[in-house]
């Protein structure tokens, strides 16, 4: 008919690339690539870490690990991969002091599932509605079973860093992955193979429970990340002192990347919802009931631990904060109806070390009936009792 519009299935696929780097974006996106559909080249990597042990608790990694070797077992007439990175790096938000509850950077604001999955669906509407491309679409965030790094490796988005992060020139690690699967063939960008890591080991050194194995090896069943949140129980006492005022995620090895240095800030205003919050005290958190979690942390990524993990992740970072100053918020926590709380308060009222501590485990063990706390109560009062004394003043 004269005056209607072109038949978009008309669009050359070169076009069609293009227009939709476009408007991912205006989307938001700050990385693009695609990659031709194929089976993976790591699998065989990613099926040795695995086999070591490395991935912990992680059963689901090892559910995924057969769609993970080839993505048409998870969409059969794909052919094309679009790679997609979302910048989430902003300022440290406030001093690091040990009172202060540490929160990894992209976990300070909203779910940044929701913000990429509503980006991502927008993204394949423009596929099918402006493009044409008809057919079935994916779409993907970390949670999918996508080898997301080697995918954005071969759509030319970086390299991957010794601390096993994607690695952009010259925008740095701060970035969200995220995947789109179509059923056309689009033009393929190069891997990206200009830059790499050289010598430089700052992210093996810096990595405060020795996590990073080799290199680009990460056994995440020392990574603070994974202890505080992946981890369901108790944490080794061995790797807690490590672990600081972390209480979710940790960002150490990103921080002392060079790549890092001048790393734009992330103008995704929507992930910084409720930000606002932070800095907050430890003392405070150890505070929160069930319903006082729920509200302050159902739609963000601290949600992820519920309200026992996060409590004992605030109970290690009271502990190695070690202030008597401290004592308040663990009388409290010894007292929690959760065994695993009370576990990690009775392993921080030793670190406080102070007769008060030793007091208040010794009332709290009277009471005690789980097996697993009243160890942990028994070890922290000999940990105080063998301690030196420090001499009274004449």
């Amino acid at each position: 008919m004269p005056g209607s519009a072109p038949d978009p299935s008309l669009v050359p696929p070169a076009e069609q690339k293009e227009r939709l780097r476009q408007e991912a974006r205006r989307l938001g996106f700050t990385l693009f690539g695609t990659a031709s559909v194929a089976p993976s080249q790591t699998h065989a990597i990613y099926q040795a870490w695995l086999e070591r042990g490395y991935a912990g608790e992680m059963g689901y990694l090892q559910r995924h690990a057969p769609l993970k070797q080839d993505v048409r077992t998870l969409l059969p007439e794909a052919q094309t991969l679009v790679a997609l990175g979302l910048n989430y790096n902003t300022p440290p938000p406030f001093p690091n002091s040990p009172a202060q509850a540490r929160v990894s950077r992209y976990a300070q604001g909203t779910d940044y599932h929701d913000v990429l999955r509503s980006k991502l669906n927008a993204l394949a509407r423009f596929a099918r509605d402006e493009l044409g491309i008809c057919g079935n679409s994916r779409s993907f965030v970390d949670s999918g079973p996508v080898l997301e790094r080697e995918v954005a490796y071969q759509a030319g988005l970086g390299w991957f860093g010794k601390h096993s992060n994607l690695i952009h020139f010259p925008q740095g690690s701060w970035f969200f992955l995220a995947e789109l699967l179509l059923p056309v063939a689009l033009p393929p960008d190069a891997p990206f193979t200009r830059v790499d890591c050289g010598t430089c080991t700052r992210c093996i050194e810096a990595c405060p429970t020795q996590a990073i194995v080799a290199d680009r090896t990460v056994d995440a069943r020392r990574c603070i990340s994974y202890l505080t949140i992946e981890l369901k129980g108790t944490i080794p006492p061995e790797l807690r002192p490590g672990i600081g005022n972390w209480v979710f995620g940790c960002d150490v090895c990103q921080e002392v990347c060079p790549w890092n240095r001048e790393a734009p800030v992330s103008t995704a205003s929507e992930l910084r919802e409720g930000a606002e919050h932070f800095p907050e005290m430890l003392v405070e958190w150890m505070r929160l009931d069930d319903p006082a979690f729920r509200e302050r942390f159902r739609k963000t990524p601290l949600w992820r631990t519920k309200r026992r993990g996060m409590l004992r992740n605030v109970a290690v970072a009271l502990g190695n904060w070690g202030s008597p100053e401290a004592l308040p918020a663990l009388a409290q926590g010894v007292q929690d109806p959760e065994p695993l709380i009370r576990q990690h308060c009775a392993w921080a009222l030793g670190q406080v070390g102070t007769p008060e501590a030793q007091e208040l485990l010794a009332m709290a063990r009277e009471q005690e009936s789980d097996p697993d706390v009243l160890q942990e109560l028994e070890q922290a009062e000999a940990l105080i009792r063998s301690a030196p004394r420090t001499p009274s003043a004449p």
